[in-house]
């Protein structure tokens, strides 16, 4: 059981600390060019994994972290009483992998508001999130007596994304029929290492789907 749990805490840890270096050092919007095809580019984002917005604005949002909540407490059942049960180590990895990448985007849900000084938040006037400028820092004294409030309540922060990886982009000139004037880019999303963790879990648990015969479900 100990080593199922050290794989969830150790992407866990490593999510954070990226997640938390990124918000503090760079402004939303920037980062930083590795290779042409590999940036580092700081977003925030109110939705779903790889950018993928839920709708339904703020209470879209605050539905989705009960959403996140819930789904991360079947899991960790899940694969609590299959461990227990002694079930396949492969399918035990993957999940452990799936509830390591869950839990790291729905602390940054949960927390990050609270957190921080500055966050992307909704607008109740404008009907749209609202980005901000500058530098978040953290809220030192979130935890004393003379705590002053972060940027959003509890449950209403957003991921923080920061893995871009347009390995092609192309203009294609005006010139050429149909496709003239538009730029190609593949692929647009930008992500964070949770996002990576659940899918490589998802692509495991497809790889040995043959094992999922002998597991307990709840």
């Amino acid at each position: 059981m100990k080593k199922y749990f050290l794989i969830i805490f150790s992407f866990l840890l490593i999510d954070q600390i990226l997640k938390i270096y990124v918000k503090t050092h760079f402004e939303l919007g920037g980062g930083i060019s590795i290779f042409p095809f590999f940036q580092i580019c700081f977003v925030e984002n109110p939705g779903m994994a790889y950018g993928i917005h839920f709708g339904f604005g703020y209470h879209g949002k605050i539905f989705l972290s009960l959403l996140r909540f819930f789904l991360i407490f079947l899991i960790f059942i899940f694969l609590y009483k299959n461990i227990k049960k002694g079930s396949s180590k492969y399918l035990m990895i993957s999940i452990s992998l799936i509830l390591s990448g869950s839990m790291g985007n729905f602390l940054d849900s949960a927390l990050y508001g609270l957190l921080f000084d500055k966050g992307t938040v909704y607008s109740q006037e404008y009907h749209k999130w609202i980005s901000y400028f500058g530098i978040s820092k953290i809220n030192s004294n979130i935890f004393s007596l003379n705590y002053t409030r972060g940027y959003a309540p509890f449950m209403g922060g957003c991921v923080v994304d920061m893995f871009y990886f347009p390995i092609i982009d192309i203009y294609f000139p005006c010139w050429i029929p149909f496709f003239g004037g538009y730029n190609f880019k593949f692929f647009k999303p930008v992500f964070n290492l949770s996002d990576i963790v659940i899918s490589i879990g998802v692509f495991l648990l497809f790889i040995f789907k043959h094992k999922m015969k002998d597991i307990k479900i709840l």
